[in-house]
């Protein structure tokens, strides 16, 4: 299989990762971005273990939401006797 940003794949040692799709390779890795949310760099030694996945099978994690801070109140001036 011809490795190339776009593919989608499955990666028989890792299962559990879902099926990820290609961002970028070049001769040494490609990274991947797998359905369990993590982008995961493969070596070219390795580009055997991935096996062509379905298109509509790839499912993007999901974006999560911002954490949003609480405002710190300011502090109270003390008064001086």
């Amino acid at each position: 299989m011809i490795i190339k940003a776009g593919n989608i794949v499955s990666h028989t040692g890792g299962v559990e990762w879902g099926v990820g799709k290609v961002l970028e390779v070049t001769a040494a890795m490609a990274t991947i971005q797998f359905s369990d949310g993590k982008n995961r760099k493969i070596a070219a030694s390795h580009f055997t273990t991935l096996q062509p996945a379905a298109a509509g099978s790839f499912m993007p994690p999901p974006v999560a939401a911002p954490l949003v801070k609480a405002l710190r109140t300011g502090r109270v001036a003390k008064k001086k006797n």
